[in-house]
């Protein structure tokens, strides 16, 4: 079995609509975390795990997502025209240069589900397992695919899948759940999934987020999906059948998830990453102390 991982998905097409009207205009992966937008959190997760193609699986309102991640040469010398070179030279840094980095886009014209998005990058996977990174799913700390990376390498598994442990009673209906069969410390060994059960149906409380390592496989396995929920082609129903065939581990990553995706989540992320900014500690300081001075007779 072939174990390098060499390529990183980013499905980026969907429409964001809890984001709108915010979204309208602007693309969700390009809302910003602080200064920061999603989408560049999740491709520098991807190059410090060592990843050396990027497919982005776009749509074609969403252009300016490309414009963000590509390297723009034009407005870089009209910074340094304005004396701003280190801004320059930032985002030069931040960006792919389409000469020295590995980054393809390609396009997903109809809303057909997560596994749809993926099996659209078939063409321009190279050979060998594939990660997938949903930008709205924020890890921060240690890089969450680095580390499965490293745990895939050793495993048995073809399909990884990144957990967290949930309470069952909230929060196993929102998420797909494994269905673990040993734990061995963060890896757990599993024989399938189950999509947002019922609290008394679900297997654990091992919640899949947005990190995947995928055998080759999982393209035909996509390919020859048949429609699920929403009448869209669910990636977890097809991982759940190739589990048996391939193996399937899930692993607990060590950093913290934010869901992005949320507005919830988003805020939840900013105030995280505030209190870690000397210069912004001071306003969540005076914000606190509004709220909890008493209010003027």
């Amino acid at each position: 079995m072939r174990k390098t991982v060499r390529t990183a998905i980013f499905p980026v097409a969907g429409m964001g609509t809890r984001f709108l009207p915010a979204t309208k205009a602007t693309p969700k992966e390009l809302l910003p975390v602080i200064d920061t937008p999603l989408i560049q959190y999740a491709i520098d997760e991807a190059q410090a795990a060592g990843i050396e193609r990027m497919v982005f699986v776009s749509h074609p309102s969403k252009s300016a997502i490309e414009r963000h991640v590509m390297d723009d040469a034009k407005l870089r010398a009209d910074l340094r025209a304005r004396g701003k070179r280190d801004l320059a030279d930032e985002l030069q840094e931040a960006a792919l240069c389409p000469e020295a980095d590995d980054a393809v886009f390609t396009m997903q014209h109809e809303p057909l589900g997560l596994g749809h998005a993926v099996l659209c990058a078939r063409e321009q996977a190279l050979p060998g397992p594939v990660a997938v990174i949903l930008p709205d799913d924020l890890i921060l700390g240690k890089g969450c695919l680095g580390e499965m990376i490293e745990a895939y390498a050793a495993s048995q598994a073809g399909h990884m899948v990144a957990t967290m442990t949930v309470p069952r009673e909230e929060e196993t209906k929102k998420y797909g759940i494994l269905s673990v069969t040993e734990a061995r410390g963060r890896l757990l060994r599993a024989d399938g999934m189950v999509e947002k059960p019922d609290p008394e149906a679900a297997p654990s409380r091992e919640a899949v987020v947005g990190r995947y390592i995928l055998g080759e496989s999982i393209f035909e396995s996509l390919a020859t999906q048949e429609p699920g929920a929403g009448g869209e082609i669910q990636l977890t129903d097809a991982i759940a059948r190739g589990a048996q065939r391939e193996g399937l581990a899930g692993f607990r990553f060590s950093g913290t998830r934010f869901d992005c995706g949320s507005k919830a989540g988003m805020l939840q992320a900013t105030l995280h990453l505030a209190a870690q900014d000397p210069e912004l500690a001071p306003v969540l300081e005076e914000h606190a102390a509004m709220c909890v001075a008493p209010r003027a007779a």
